[in-house]
């Protein structure tokens, strides 16, 4: 009986030392955490869970250099994905996948995200956890359109973006292939974590589930699908954990065919917690690899304040706040080697960081960032230009250039920027 009793107190303290303030929460428009606000610089380290698997791809000494380096950095926040879907072996995805079939899992990814989160866990950093992929490369839509029996999915590098555009339209209003989601989200969000024991509804470690990485409605007509399928994916994560936040993964008005007024409604909704954006300088034309500075860097830095700006109106209007999740600047001469020179990607990143600390310092909505991406430690194949299995894995996924947008241990004037900027939005 002795036993018990002590058993339950030491329950009871536990609980008294792990409060509800221990999870991201909104406050008033603003991230708070363990009772102070939070905003922060953060990465996207989408290949996480392959590195803490035990199975193929897997490098647990690797994950834990990279998550020691990226604490001594400042960085605390990571965007990771949960897993790939289909089958390994697809020109241009990443792998190996979590899901290779509806339902069926490679347990040594789900292993490997367990351990990842614990390792977090263990240095006080916070996840955010995709779902789902408008892009081929990590099956996502397209994978989910093959399963439904939509007919075999084109590859953007093989068929043409027009084929996999055309493609990719059908998933806003398939129910058969959204059903086989609402299955995969159910398995993931409902999960208990090996090495902690916890199950991830109760863990504070993750900062926030999202519905997908750049969930696009892909034509005008699907906008008032995409928006119903959102908003029921929405409340269904929030249905099986009351604990974390949800948010979309969208770019914003690019990822809502240009219109503002739907990245306001999606994000207005009250299942989700907060505004995601995502801005590409290159993508979008605002430089080009010829023309990466100079007045054309100082065009795109315009430029993208002036996207921030007209999210931050629209977060303001739905008292939420805002995280420029994904934006990545290439390296000085398009080249791809770890260390090269990168003038160009730090005036932009300190752009970019000088704005969210500038608003912070007032007040306002703009609460974070996750640049694009963490290369870490890896050292890219000099023998190809794009990845292949058994290489190293690096920030950019498979269907660009290894060192396109990543940010590596060597480069040591970014992780200067990074650093002190992330100490300014830890204060």
């Amino acid at each position: 009986m002795k036993r018990i009793l002590i058993l339950l107190l030491t329950a009871a303290m536990a609980a008294a030392c792990s409060p509800k303030n221990q999870f991201v929460t909104v406050e008033e428009g603003r991230f708070m955490a363990d009772g102070k606000p939070y905003s922060y610089v953060g990465a996207n380290f989408w290949y996480g869970a392959i590195l803490g698997s035990q199975g193929e791809g897997g490098d647990r000494e690797r994950l834990l250099r990279e998550l020691d380096i990226l604490g001594a950095t400042g960085i605390d926040n990571l965007r990771i994905l949960v897993g790939g879907d289909g089958p390994d072996g697809v020109p241009s995805r990443i792998e190996p996948t979590l899901q290779k079939a509806p339902g069926q899992y490679n347990d040594a990814i789900l292993d490997g995200l367990d351990f990842l989160l614990a390792e977090m866990g263990k240095r006080g950093m916070k996840a955010v956890l995709y779902l789902n992929n408008s892009w081929e490369w990590s099956g996502g839509y397209s994978q989910y359109l093959e399963w439904a029996g939509a007919g075999k999915a084109p590859i953007p590098a093989i068929d043409g973006w027009n084929a996999f555009s055309a493609y990719a339209n059908q998933y806003a209003q398939n129910p058969q292939a959204q059903a086989l989601f609402e299955n995969y989200v159910r398995d993931m969000v409902t999960r208990t974590n090996r090495y902690t024991g916890q199950p991830y509804a109760d863990d504070p470690t993750i900062m926030s589930w999202q519905i997908g990485n750049e969930p696009r409605a892909f034509s005008s007509e699907n906008k008032e699908p995409f928006r119903q399928w959102m908003a029921r994916t929405a409340a269904l994560i929030k249905s099986l954990d009351a604990n974390h936040l949800v948010s979309t993964g969208s770019e914003g008005k690019a990822g809502c065919e240009g219109d503002l007024a739907l990245a306001e409604q999606l994000h207005a909704d009250p299942n989700v917690d907060y505004m995601t954006i995502h801005i590409w300088p290159l993508n979008w034309g605002w430089v080009t690899p010829e023309e990466l500075g100079g007045e054309r860097l100082e065009r795109a830095i315009a430029n993208t304040r002036d996207y921030i700006d007209e999210h931050l109106e629209i977060a303001r209007r739905i008292g939420k706040p805002v995280v420029l999740e994904e934006f990545g600047f290439p390296r000085d001469g398009f080249v791809f080697t770890p260390g090269s020179p990168t003038t160009g990607r730090d005036r932009y990143y300190e752009a970019v960081f000088s704005y969210i600390h500038e608003h912070r310092a007032h007040g306002g909505p703009f609460a974070g960032c996750n640049f694009w991406s963490w290369g870490g430690v890896a050292q890219p194949s000099a023998d190809h230009l794009f990845w292949q299995r058994g290489d190293d894995y690096t920030g950019d996924p498979a269907q660009e250039q290894p060192g396109l947008n990543s940010v590596f241990a060597a480069d040591s004037s970014t992780l200067a920027v990074i650093a002190r900027y992330a100490k300014l939005l830890a204060e």
